[in-house]
């Protein structure tokens, strides 16, 4: 114990005893007492001198126990040392977290304040600046790792060792990841990125999931193929000494080309077009650009013609499929039909003849697919369930139950409903003049006063009411008289804007001019085979 700790103690119990014998005293000489009760009474003097007895003897013993004074400076020395290791050790237990600016957080600044209290001031003075430079030192260098790693993970996707695994039927990521040892907690990350890693969640049977491992076996990057031009790669990222998970949306460039196809039709359109090198889906496309002029089903006759422009898509040099039609010609029945496609300043692209008329007319010519015609429009034709003449005023279009039935042109429903004769049945008006009605549907699918867009479902094929098979039943109505939907002319869809139309000429010219370039070596080449 130090000496000047010693006689504090001896100077405090001594002033105590003194209070006590006073207090003794005092007693004393106001009560009459008995020597036993005096006896009692001196107990607490004796039990202070006998403690302060024993405090002097074991301060006594402390103080001469003490080595001499070049003893004392070696402890200090040595003192000094140990905390210096013990600093060291705290570096290298407790390094400091940095945050995005480099700097080490004020929370972790002020503990290490904390566990530095309590030594030698004047030489932690001196320790102190010794450990911020050190500190800084580890920051600046930390920083430098945790930078470099980013830039590691974030744009170094060729470092990885990528391994496929195979997506089975009924397979999920959870189960993926179950299967192949990787930690749910990864998963769960991964899937909360955002909406770049929600396709996930959608994986299609048949395909491959790409991933690497780091040199202990745990997952460090997934990569998916959307399809063949997006690919979603994560990736993790070790920041602040924690592990963060970041995905990437890569989207090959697609090189658009032009190519062009012709043919001649001998049985049907679609094997024609697959001699000349078109897909079905184009086949239809190039059906739908003319239908309204043409019907596919009645009017073709051998010996028509086609010429195609269309785009076709690459990426790396590898064709992927095929774009859109840019123009194509149809000869039907030697007569010339030609579309070019033109993208207003609206962004709206439509197909319009040269001259910029559109080719969509206000109305379809047939409202449904349809396999053959089973009666045409007749005045006075027999009908085959009432057994009597009665007028057809309409045509029968021969369907499977359940073939939608569309909207022939924009307007607005009159009538919806069911009855004896008609069985389900839909009413459209179109403007003032122009009435279209469908008979039979098994199912309705608009109401009354609702507006429809030409091409919009209306309705499915059935044979509801008054019919013997399913089919539809169309009627066309101009000024309240029925038409023959098969051969009158309808009207044309509304032009160009004239305000586009210069810009229209000078889009479509070259394709157009192609389009006579081709037709006339074709058409030279067929007449030469003949």
């Amino acid at each position: 114990m130090n000496p000047f700790w010693l006689s504090k103690v001896l100077t405090h119990f001594i002033r105590l005893a003194s209070m006590i014998k006073s207090d003794y005293k005092t007693k004393n000489a106001r009560q009459d007492i008995f020597s036993s009760s005096r006896k009692r009474s001196s107990r607490p003097v004796v039990i202070m001198a006998i403690i302060a007895i024993l405090m002097i003897s074991w301060g006594l013993w402390s103080t001469f126990s003490q080595p001499d004074s070049e003893s004392t400076t070696e402890v200090i020395t040595d003192d000094s040392k140990s905390i210096d290791l013990d600093m060291n050790a705290l570096d290298s237990q407790s390094e400091p977290e940095i945050d995005e600016n480099g700097e080490v957080d004020s929370r972790q600044e002020l503990q290490l304040d904390f566990q530095h209290q309590g030594r030698s001031k004047s030489k932690d003075s001196n320790l102190d600046a010794k450990k911020k430079s050190s500190t800084n030192t580890k920051i600046s260098k930390k920083s430098e790792r945790s930078n470099a790693s980013n830039r590691s993970h974030a744009s170094d996707i060729s470092r990885y060792n990528w391994k496929k695994t195979k997506i089975r039927s009924g397979d999920s990521m959870a189960r993926i990841f179950k299967r192949n040892g990787f930690s749910p907690t990864d998963l769960h990350s991964i899937i909360s990125i955002g909406e770049s890693t929600k396709i996930l969640k959608k994986i299609k049977p048949g395909k491959h999931l790409e991933y690497s491992t780091d040199s202990e076996g745990k997952l460090e990057a997934v990569r998916y193929a959307i399809d063949r031009l997006k690919t979603v790669t994560i990736v993790k990222s070790i920041n602040k000494d924690k592990s963060q998970w970041q995905a990437e949306l890569d989207t090959k460039t697609v090189e658009l080309r032009t190519a062009n196809a012709r043919g001649t039709i001998k049985s049907s359109l679609f094997l024609a077009g697959k001699n000349a090198g078109l897909t079905d889906a184009m086949v239809m496309e190039l059906a739908g650009i003319f239908g309204w002029d043409i019907d596919f089903i009645l009017d073709i006759r051998e010996n028509d013609q086609f010429t195609v422009i269309y785009e076709e898509k690459f990426v790396n040099g590898e064709k992927i499929g095929n774009g859109n039609i840019l123009a194509a010609e149809f000869i039907n029945q030697d007569k010339s039909y030609k579309a070019v496609r033109y993208t207003s300043k609206s962004g709206r692209s439509e197909y319009f003849t040269p001259n910029g008329f559109s080719m969509r007319k206000a109305f379809l010519r047939a409202p449904v697919d349809f396999s053959y015609i089973s009666s045409s429009f007749n005045p006075r034709r027999f009908h085959p369930i009432l057994k009597r003449v009665k007028a057809h005023n309409g045509v029968d279009y021969r369907a499977p139950k359940g073939t939608p039935v569309k909207a022939a042109g924009d307007g607005k429903v009159l009538t919806s409903a069911y009855s004896r004769y008609n069985g389900h049945h839909v009413f459209i008006q179109h403007g003032q003049k122009f009435v279209t009605k469908y008979l039979h549907f098994t199912k309705r699918k608009v109401r009354r006063g609702q507006k429809v867009k030409q091409g919009q479902i209306i309705g499915y094929v059935g044979a509801t009411g008054l019919a013997e098979a399913p089919h539809l039943h169309y009627e066309f109505l101009v000024n309240g008289v029925h038409r023959n939907p098969r051969t009158i002319k309808l009207p044309d869809a509304k032009p160009i804007n004239k305000k586009e139309k210069q810009s229209f000429l000078n889009a479509t010219r070259a394709l157009v001019k192609q389009l006579d370039t081709q037709s006339l070596i074709y058409s030279d080449d067929f007449n030469t085979a003949e």
